[in-house]
């Protein structure tokens, strides 16, 4: 019994002090989690890959929410829209954040920041422009420009009237591509929120209520943990690749290493290297509003490269070559948004160096051709040795330490100089080398 009523108090004891730790284990879990994503680049459809796929998994995860810093000068109309239709579908909120000061939502940015369920931006950041570009041949007629247009308007329209933001100046900023600051954007209620940093926005989004999927939720932010999700080394390859100047670059090493492996046969590296920029540049240029005329403007240059090997033109090929390839890059990618072509700082630099591989190659080939032989048939004419008995319709000569059956049309004594005239079947034909005793 003594023993009984000694236990029971300190079991007593030790559930008092064991129950803070429980309670602020408890509280530990019930931090809400949320999950940050990085988003500075072209929208691309790699870049929409990787912003659905992080919708889905933070909801999976039961996170409460995802939030997109995003710098962007804008991208391709349908990647956009697979972005936007995730937010809108998503079943956990979505913040985008415009970030950092310096950064911008322009084009496509401006439909993925209204589609979110709480838009914010950094002082110093500017959104807007979001006036769509033509993509097809020749930037599309005044006709099919307006119905795209219009479409826009009422698809950008759509979004804002559902998550409540000013659907007037999300439509003028298609149609008169107008754009506005941190500061302006709050003002005309087309964002929720100006904040200095992350924290910052934490703060002033808690308890915003927001529809979700499911329905109405209240967003809480109190001790929020911040879970930064970085880009896989898949995505950030295809991300990387997307880009229209690697892509470009790609496309351009792609030819000239097939090139140099079809003009030195055996070297093995070059070619390899070449098909693998190849594949990975045709992955791209699926991806990007590409020019077809440009592709087979640099291809048609390339064969004239290749040909100039093949046929005397005096340089001509070549001239043509450089010029198809120089209107090949300008023609690549045909689309007004500078986001979705080649850089000049890029393009001009690249060009000239392909070009100089390109010309160099056919020096070094031409040169290799005109080089008088050393093997075969051709490498014997003009080479020298001896008689070895007397030559005239038969006899045998020494030629660079081999004996071959010779004959002459001049008979020729044994120990005399010969050169070699021409090769005849296993036979050579010789003349005697004034003057000179062989050696």
């Amino acid at each position: 019994m003594t023993r009984n009523k000694i236990n029971i108090p300190i079991l007593i004891l030790a559930l008092l002090l064991i129950m803070p730790v429980f309670g602020q284990l408890l509280a530990e879990e019930k931090k809400p989690v949320f999950d940050t994503i990085t988003v500075h680049a072209t929208i691309t459809p790699p870049i929409a890959e990787y912003v659905v796929q992080s919708i889905d998994g933070s909801a999976k995860a039961g996170s409460d929410g995802l939030i997109i810093l995003l710098d962007t000068p804008g991208g391709l109309d349908l990647a956009m829209r697979d972005i936007a239709k995730a937010i809108l579908n998503s079943a956990i909120p979505v913040v985008v954040y415009v970030h950092p000061s310096g950064a911008r939502a322009a084009s496509a940015g401006v439909i993925i920041t209204i589609s979110a369920h709480v838009a914010a931006m950094t002082p110093g950041t500017n959104i807007g422009a979001a006036h769509p570009v033509g993509l097809g041949i020749g930037g599309g007629d005044k006709t099919m420009m307006k119905k795209v247009e219009n479409d826009a308007v009422a698809y950008v329209r759509g979004i804002a009237d559902k998550r409540g933001r000013n659907a007037d100046w999300v439509e003028k900023s298609v149609r008169k591509s107008e754009s506005v600051t941190a500061a302006e954007a709050l003002k005309l209620k087309v964002i929720d929120f100006v904040a200095p940093d992350l924290n910052s926005l934490l703060k002033q989004m808690d308890g915003k209520e927001v529809t979700v999927s499911s329905g109405k939720r209240i967003i809480e932010t109190k001790n929020a943990v911040i879970n930064e999700k970085k880009m896989g080394a898949r995505q950030r390859v295809l991300a990387a690749i997307s880009d229209p100047n690697i892509a470009y670059i790609l496309l351009l090493v792609g030819l000239a290493g097939l090139y140099f492996e079809l003009a030195h046969p055996g070297v093995i590296l070059p070619g390899i290297i070449g098909g693998i920029s190849l594949i990975m540049a045709f992955f791209a240029l699926q991806t990007l509003p590409v020019n077809y005329a440009g592709i087979l403007l640099i291809l048609f240059g390339i064969i004239l490269f290749i040909a100039e090997i093949q046929v005397i033109s005096h340089g001509l090929l070549t001239v043509g070559g450089i010029i198809s390839l120089v209107l090949g890059s300008l023609l690549l990618f045909e689309s007004p948004d500078p986001a979705l072509r080649v850089s000049w700082s890029v393009m001009i630099p690249v060009l000239t160096i392909i070009c100089l591989f390109f010309a160099g190659v056919i020096a070094l080939v031409l040169k290799a051709q005109m080089r008088r032989r050393r093997t075969g048939k051709e490498g014997m004419a003009g080479e020298e040795g001896k008689a070895l008995t007397d030559i005239y319709e038969t006899g045998t000569a020494l030629i660079k330490g081999e004996y071959w059956n010779a004959s002459s049309d001049k008979r020729i004594e044994a120990g005399r100089g010969v050169r070699v005239i021409k090769v005849e079947g296993i036979k050579i034909k010789v003349e005697e080398i004034e003057n000179k005793q062989g050696g």
